[in-house]
Parts: C-alpha cells; sequence; structure tokens
C-alpha cells in the first residue's frame, strides 16, 4: 500500500475555524508536529469518516483523526480499509488509529499505514464495545498493560511518525490501570494520550471522572487530552481549569453540534447555518460514498442536526426514509419553510 494508492482530497475550505490562538503559538505539539487548537473531535466509529471529520476541522477541530481500522484488515484486506484512511491534505495534521490485539500485526500495520503520510498513528485502547474488547483490543489491552509497552516499543523504534494513544480507566472500578498503563505510553516513546473519564463497563453512561484526567496530566510529561461529557461550550473551559489538558475531545455532543469547534452551543447556531452545513455535508457524503449509499449514511447525521426542531413523526419518517437525493433535498425544503 503506498501514497499513491489513496484519493487525496483537494476540495477548497471555507474555514470558519475560531480555535487559533491570537499569536499562531501552537497550543502543544505532538511530537514536532504543532497542534493550533485546543478542540479535537473524537475518533468514532461510523461517524468520524472523511464527509465529517472534514466539516469539523474546518469548524475549529485542530486534528483529523480516522475511524478506528483493525490491523488486521490492513494486512488482509487493505482495499476494504483504504477509504477509511483517505483525508485531504488541509485536514492536516491527521491521525489514523488503529486497534488489535497483537503487538507484531501491530507494527506490521504500522508500517503500511506509515506510507499514506498521516501525521501520526494512534493507538485505541478506548474501544469499549464486546466484540472488541473481549478479544483483548480496544479497552481490554488495558488489563494487560506490559503488551500496550511492547505494542509502543515496537513502533516507536521502527517509525518515522510519532505514535500516540487513545485509553479509557481501565475495565472498571476494580481494574484501574489509566496511571500505570499512561506512564508505560510515555516511557515507551508514546508523544500523546488522550483519555476518556469513564471504565470499560461505564461505557458512556455515569459522569465521566474528570478528577482521574487530572491525575493523567499530573503524571506524566507529554500532552493530554480530555475527554468524556462536554456538552457545550461551557463545558470546554470547566474541564480545562479542572484537569490542567492541553486540549478537550468531544464526541458525541459534536454530531448534533459540530459548531462546539467554532465554540457556538447549538441555540446559537441560526437555522441558515444548519441548513447550509447539511447540503455540504450530503454533498461530501455523495463524493465520498456515492448516491445511494451517501444519502442513506448521511441520514443518521439529518436526524441530529434536525432533532431541536421537532418535527412531527410522520415528517420526521418521510424525510429519513427518501431513498433519491433530490427527494430529500425537495422535502429538506419545504420543512425549512417552517423552521424560523
Amino acid at each position: 500500500m503506498s501514497h499513491a494508492d489513496i484519493h487525496v482530497y483537494n476540495s477548497e475550505v471555507n474555514s470558519t475555524n475560531q480555535n487559533l490562538s491570537q499569536d499562531g503559538t501552537p497550543a502543544f505539539r505532538v511530537g514536532d508536529i504543532p497542534i493550533h487548537g485546543e478542540l479535537i473531535l473524537s475518533p468514532m466509529d461510523g461517524y468520524s469518516a472523511w464527509p465529517f471529520r472534514s466539516l469539523c476541522r474546518e469548524l475549529g477541530s485542530a486534528i483529523s483523526y480516522t475511524e478506528f481500522i483493525n490491523v488486521n484488515d490492513i494486512l488482509a484486506r487493505p482495499g476494504y480499509v483504504l477509504p477509511k484512511m483517505q483525508f485531504r491534505e488541509d485536514e492536516r495534521p491527521v491521525a489514523i488509529q488503529i486497534y488489535g490485539d497483537d503487538p507484531d500485526k501491530f507494527l506490521e500495520a504500522a508500517l503500511e499505514v506509515q506510507e499514506l503520510a498521516p501525521d501520526f498513528i494512534d493507538i485505541n485502547m478506548g474501544c469499549p464495545a464486546k466484540g472488541i474488547a473481549n478479544r483483548g483490543a480496544g479497552v481490554g489491552l488495558m488489563r494487560t498493560p506490559l503488551k500496550i509497552a511492547r505494542i509502543f516499543r515496537k513502533l516507536t523504534a521502527a517509525l518515522e511518525v510519532p505514535i500516540t494513544g487513545k485509553i479509557r480507566l481501565g475495565w472498571d472500578e476494580d481494574c484501574l490501570t489509566y496511571k500505570l498503563v499512561a506512564g508505560i505510553i510515555e516511557e515507551s516513546g508514546g508523544q500523546l494520550l488522550a483519555i476518556h473519564g469513564r471504565t470499560k463497563k461505564q461505557a458512556y453512561g455515569g459522569e465521566a471522572d474528570w478528577d482521574a484526567i487530572a491525575e493523567v496530566v499530573q503524571t506524566v510529561n507529554i500532552p493530554v487530552i480530555g475527554n468524556g461529557d462536554i456538552l457545550e461550550v461551557t463545558d470546554i473551559e470547566r474541564m480545562k481549569e479542572h484537569t490542567s489538558c492541553a486540549g478537550v475531545m468531544i464526541g458525541r455532543a459534536a454530531i448534533q453540534n459540530p459548531w462546539i469547534f467554532s465554540r457556538l452551543d447549538r441555540e446559537e447556531v441560526s437555522p441558515q447555518q444548519v441548513k447550509e452545513t447539511m447540503l455540504v455535508h450530503l454533498e461530501r457524503n455523495l463524493e465520498f460514498y456515492g448516491q445511494g449509499r451517501g444519502l442513506k449514511l448521511f441520514r443518521k447525521y439529518a436526524a441530529q442536526y434536525l432533532t431541536p426542531y421537532r418535527l412531527d413523526k410522520e415528517t420526521r419518517k418521510r424525510l429519513l426514509t427518501r431513498e433519491e437525493p433530490d427527494e430529500f433535498l425537495a422535502l429538506l425544503e419545504q420543512i425549512y419553510q417552517g423552521v424560523s
């Protein structure tokens, strides 16, 4: 797999990034790579594909993380996973996130990924899905700290790009390994650490433990990105003040409100802004996936974009079952005639 095999998008960007420092000073660095901004879209399977990720990058997300990609698929089915690793030059810095449980396969896959010229490669140690974690990958790796050490040592010794990681607190309250793992990652050459303040058992329930994130910040000298329970703009500063983290990662809340990366709460975004963003997003989905699949995969975003407008059940159903882009756009236009 070579960089020539991947199509890098070069569309114009109409950036509204309000997430930059006034004097151009980086918020932090990943190795030698300056990161100009402190808000970051979290990698999310099924959501942080190129169309949505690129929008969030333009709105202010400081790093483009891909969806996570299985190291076994990179080695055995590279054509299948190649679309997940596509990016535009103007998206940089770009992180390609990979997951697995075998240190040797991690290395082999990471060497392949490096040929695509990402800015860094991120190791997923946080996914709580049973089918992944119960096989020792994702957050399952946090039960085997020595294996994490092997993975990071192998990759940092062999690769030219920085290696980073995203973790949780641990498996459950009886297996909290976050401080140990954070130290291992730093000692083994990792250049940045993102931490979601929940355990595998919590999944996405309960409250994120910001105290634990603050502990990690105090434990290591590499940049730490805090993740968990960022629902509105005021939460960004609260997390920064509480944890002293270098940056703030936002996941589920960004799906309904990607404008949070421009430090706007959803109620501050006009219906016209929402409509314009939806049209750009749909256009990119159709370009990236093709007409039929592009519209189908866009529906879940459309549902989130329109949630505040409280559509009646029948209208919502009609919109989210359209099969043709023209039908979808015509119905969307009708909906907007009633939205002020």
